[in-house]
């Protein structure tokens, strides 16, 4: 249940307002929960005194609002994302431990659908090997299982693996990306909107990024991928390369007119 410190609490009905779940009343000047809810921070956020908490998460993290620290500049904010490339050239260096850590948490702290926070990240780097072996592995029995259901893939996948068995180094699912990332989740809106974030703070971090809809198929398709992954039931969501990129761009690309219906 949330907390409500009944000493710092004012009364003042702002946690109440702004409760989705209207599980805040104001009794006797102060306010108290009376259900359990979605746990979603929004008390704790819009509290004035800092009266609120909900104790199974960690309230160290959490920040007062300073504007200079929380203002994100709009125009910058758009020539970021015109600047955004898909990377398929990378250097070998790895990406550090915190660094990975601030980019995940741009996902933990992406909405969920009933706040559910039921994202699972798997950042593949150190056993990156091992599991690009197992995917060229099980790509055979992939292909056959995918002649009938989706014959397009099958033959792109089929493809891809006798270029590979040609010319290892050709690795057409992977690239030479040190880190690959995959998104499982109950809800694959929650795993598109963390991937998002993630890779926008990635490229804060001076990385690059490639979505692969051809990986999350392979994964899909396969029993023994998703056990070496630990994903469970969840559904993958999305599938990223990550990497500091090998390859500097000068500018924006064009793209065509929004597709815009004002009404």
């Amino acid at each position: 249940m949330i907390q409500i410190d009944k000493e710092k609490c004012i009364g003042c009905g702002a946690c109440k307002r702004d409760c989705p779940a209207d599980a805040i009343k104001i009794r006797e000047g102060k306010a108290e929960v009376f259900k359990d809810c979605l746990h979603c921070g929004h008390c704790v956020a819009v509290c004035p005194v800092n009266a609120a908490a909900i104790p199974e998460y960690d309230m160290a993290e959490v920040e007062a609002y300073e504007k200079e620290k929380f203002t994100l500049d709009a125009d910058h904010y758009l020539r970021a994302v015109k600047f955004r490339r898909s990377i398929r050239s990378y250097t070998p260096e790895k990406i550090g431990r915190e660094t990975a850590e601030r980019i995940l948490n741009a996902g933990r702290y992406t909405a969920t659908a009933r706040n559910r926070q039921a994202c699972t990240y798997v950042f593949i780097q150190d056993r990156l090997d091992e599991f690009k072996e197992l995917v060229w592995k099980e790509i055979p029995s992939i292909v056959e299982n995918l002649r009938e259901s989706a014959p397009e893939y099958a033959r792109t996948f089929e493809y891809f693996y006798l270029k590979w068995k040609r010319s290892p180094e050709d690795d057409t699912f992977f690239f030479n990306t040190p880190a690959f990332l995959v998104i499982a989740s109950d809800n694959p809106l929650d795993g598109g909107l963390a991937a998002a974030n993630i890779e926008n703070m990635a490229v804060a971090e001076g990385l690059g990024a490639l979505y692969s809809g051809y990986m999350m198929r392979v994964i899909g398709a396969s029993q023994a991928l998703r056990d070496w992954l630990q994903t469970g039931e969840k559904k993958i969501s999305c599938c990223m390369l990550l990497g500091y990129p090998a390859v500097s761009y000068k500018r924006t690309a064009p793209r065509r007119k929004a597709d815009i219906i004002w009404k």
